[in-house]
């Protein structure tokens, strides 16, 4: 299993990179998947605007767009671009802060891969719940590990 984290063409360093690849993966085999190789690839609106014109025709700014490079079933491989500028203005925009939005943008990636769509109103609410599900996910192994290091129990990973 490798999953990398890349910046394109923005200065960014993404927190707590381990404990989001151990969520990532624990997304993943949960739901009956192998992540082979995931690369994050962060970068700008700029950066994704252009990538979604040129492979995807689309005239318009995303915040992320995943390529399915997978050739088994079940087991993940993909390249998932995400626009910083665009979580930012989202988490703005949704009145969140800007780390759960990020962590909703990661899953995002991981549940297209995953085969979740989102193009129309039913599968655009489905994945909103799946989002839903991994930061809460992502909330409760973070009390969980805190809760051990307050009673200074072992961490088994």
């Amino acid at each position: 299993m490798a999953i990398h984290f890349f910046s394109e063409d923005v200065p960014f360093e993404l927190p707590e990179k381990l404990r989001r690849k151990r969520w990532l993966k624990s997304l993943a085999t949960t739901a009956g998947y192998r992540i082979q190789e995931l690369n994050y690839v962060f970068c700008s609106d700029e950066y994704l605007f252009q990538m979604n014109v040129d492979y995807l025709n689309h005239d318009t700014y995303t915040d992320i767009i995943t390529f399915d490079n997978s050739e088994k079933e079940h087991d993940l491989e993909g390249d998932i671009f995400i626009s910083i500028d665009r979580v930012r203005e989202n988490a703005k925009t949704h009145t969140t802060d800007e780390d759960s939005e990020l962590t909703r943008v990661l899953a995002h990636g991981l549940l297209h891969l995953m085969g979740y769509k989102d193009k129309s109103k039913e599968e655009a609410s489905l994945m909103r719940k799946k989002e839903e599900e991994a930061i809460e996910l992502y909330r409760l192994n973070w009390l969980f590990h805190v809760k051990q290091l307050q009673t200074n129990q072992t961490i088994v990973c």
